[in-house]
């Protein structure tokens, strides 16, 4: 998560995002795959098309499993009927460029905006997939914490406020004119929210998950100095054995597409079972089991 240059004055809690920062606050030179031409990513959308393939018909499970039943308005309901770019498609950043164009660690792309700044990275995909499922259940009254503690509420947003930092503290002011509701103004708060929360923020506020209760929505997060890194369980499978298999995405640095990690070019699922002690992903090094953790479940639905 890229943080504004004043945002050093907030000490260290807010070296945790997935950039690394300079002592100054400016960010530190990332280091990603080698940039090319790209046509800009898709804009931002009213509302996630269901049409077309997704992530349920793009990705069988492997033989022997069985997906893990979805409630209707649940994580697993949403997460199933999320349009996948064609297969091919590159991973691109924010500014439009191919970071990954064949990479054995990629199994295809979300046809989700990237949106136009370095904001939507490792933790920031998390929260957008949780944000979007509360937005597709008709919630309205969604709120998420900075770094700092700080809450930043949508409806709040709405009415105007917005976060600013003095004196060393970030805390909510009127400063703007009231937004009505639509999925652009929140798409815009979502930024806003990006800004100021990071690995360390998502560790704290997820709810620490046994690996045998791993869900759909559920993510392993790793807060660093300087940097650090989430991804997001996209989908959950079981077996007669009691094995468990993980479908798993993320953005990284720079903000890029969101995208379905695999272990393999043979195989897009991550198996696990109770023996697991970690679960290691591309681009970054294995997560522990005991790094799994869930945001806590919404109360119930906006009006």
């Amino acid at each position: 998560m890229k943080v504004p240059k004043a945002a050093a004055l907030l000490g260290v809690v807010l070296a945790f995002g997935c950039r690394a920062e300079e002592a100054n606050g400016e960010p530190r030179a990332s280091a990603p795959a080698p940039a090319t031409d790209a046509p800009p990513p898709i804009d931002a959308r009213p509302s996630t098309p269901s049409a077309g393939r997704t992530v349920a018909s793009r990705f069988e499970v492997p033989p022997g499993f069985r997906r893990v039943d979805a409630e209707p308005g649940s994580f697993a309901a949403f997460s199933r009927r999320l349009p996948m770019k064609p297969p091919g498609a590159p991973v691109v950043d924010y500014r439009g460029r191919t970071l990954h164009a064949d990479h054995d660690g990629v199994a295809g792309v979300v046809d989700i905006d990237v949106g136009t700044r370095d904001l939507q990275q490792c933790a920031d995909a998390v929260i957008r997939m949780n944000a979007e499922w509360r937005y597709d259940r008709g919630e309205r009254d969604v709120t998420y914490r900075a770094a700092s503690g700080t809450t930043l509420s949508y409806r709040a947003w709405l009415a105007g406020d917005r976060a600013v930092l003095a004196s060393g503290a970030l805390s909510p002011r009127r400063a703007a004119s009231p937004r009505a509701d639509s999925h652009a103004a929140y798409r815009e708060w979502l930024d806003e929210v990006f800004t100021w929360a990071n690995t360390a923020s998502l560790e704290r506020d997820g709810v620490r998950v046994a690996l045998a209760r791993v869900a759909p929505g559920d993510f392993f997060v790793e807060k660093g100095v300087p940097i650090g890194h989430a991804v997001l369980v996209l989908d959950v499978a079981k077996d007669a054995s009691g094995k468990t298999a993980l479908l798993l995405g993320q953005s990284f640095m720079p903000a890029q597409s969101f995208h379905v990690l695999r272990p393999s070019r043979r195989a897009a699922w991550f198996v696990v079972d109770e023996t697991t002690t970690e679960v290691a992903t591309p681009f970054w090094t294995p997560f522990a089991v005991g790094s799994l953790r869930r945001l806590p479940a919404p109360a119930h639905r906006s009006p």
